[in-house]
């Protein structure tokens, strides 16, 4: 299908000017490099921590779907009535999964995780109770249905003692929330940042050009001709910016990915760190592509009207 003639030419003039201001930008390496490298590392702290904190929530949300009730059984309960409350549990259709640690796995697990064994010995019986640990379902295993749960399992008769500890996970997603809050204040002042630069970037070009300026005006060059390759300007450091932005984040989170992965390795999880994905890196480069331009568009409207020909 061809395009209409004038749909064509704005386009081929668009792409002219675009080339040619990533051009300008070639042929001056230094500086473009040192510009492009400021905004790169404000958006890679802001896009970097919010990596950081999605993955925290992750982890959180693992550990609350392990939710795990402990209950420890009247010490005159014997193991034939906790096998059988067991299979009376697994029943309940709020009930994943069950665990019976019978006295004298207690005390064997406790004796070889405490240091205490000599200490032990001395005892003239077990004081440890039968516990069966209970795994809830996926529909119940929130902080709030499995406390619900807890409720009704406290109220069995063989039941001593009900415990669901749930405070620490809660404590954490609280933290993880005024992480989020305080990197959306860090985010806006460095976008305001990007602005800054860009904007200051661009007013310099602008000085830099002014007898070329004057000259455009003075053989008819309209203020939409003569802003045009400052706002490619623009865009293009704020969309390099944003590449080298997403590069230093998954360069850090490349460092970080076996330390965290040997970390969870010892307390038997399988969590690993997810950098950008592509629904993320879309967005990075979006962003700074609109910073780039806003801040190009706020410089040229600020500084192109004070340049008239004389």
């Amino acid at each position: 299908m061809k395009l209409p003639h004038f749909l064509h030419n704005w386009l081929t003039r668009h792409a002219q000017v675009a080339l040619s201001s990533l051009g300008r930008l070639y042929r001056s390496p230094s500086a473009s490099l040192m510009t492009i490298t400021v905004i790169a590392i404000a958006l890679a702290l802001p896009t970097g921590l919010y990596l950081l904190t999605a993955n925290l929530q992750r982890l959180s949300t693992q550990w609350d779907g392990s939710t795990s009730l402990s209950l420890f059984l009247q010490r005159s309960v014997t193991v034939q009535q906790a096998r059988a409350l067991q299979r009376k549990l697994a029943q309940m259709p709020e009930i994943d999964a069950l665990r019976l640690i019978t006295p004298e796995q207690a005390l064997a697990e406790f004796r070889q995780l405490s240091g205490f064994g000599e200490a032990l010995d001395v005892l003239d019986e077990n004081p440890l109770p039968a516990v069966i640990t209970v795994k809830p379902d996926q529909a119940h295993a929130d902080a709030d249905a499995a406390a619900a749960l807890l409720e009704k399992l406290r109220k069995l008769p063989e039941v001593d003692l009900a415990q669901l500890d749930l405070q620490w996970v809660r404590r954490f997603s609280a933290m993880v929330d005024i992480v989020r809050r305080s990197i959306g204040v860090i985010a806006a002042l460095l976008g305001l940042a990007v602005l800054l630069i860009i904007g200051n970037t661009i007013r310099l070009e602008i000085q830099g050009r002014r007898e070329e300026i004057e000259v455009t005006r003075l053989i008819g060059g309209t203020d939409g001709f003569i802003r045009r390759p400052f706002l490619y300007s623009g865009l293009w450091y704020g969309l390099l910016g944003a590449v080298l932005a997403a590069l230093l984040v998954e360069i850090a989170f490349l460092q970080l990915y076996n330390p965290v992965r040997e970390l969870a390795a010892l307390y038997q999880s399988h969590f690993s760190l997810e950098t950008l994905s592509f629904t993320d890196t879309l967005a990075l480069l979006f962003t700074g592509a609109v910073l780039g331009l806003l801040g190009a568009w706020l410089a040229v409207g600020r500084h192109l009207s004070d340049i008239e020909p004389t």
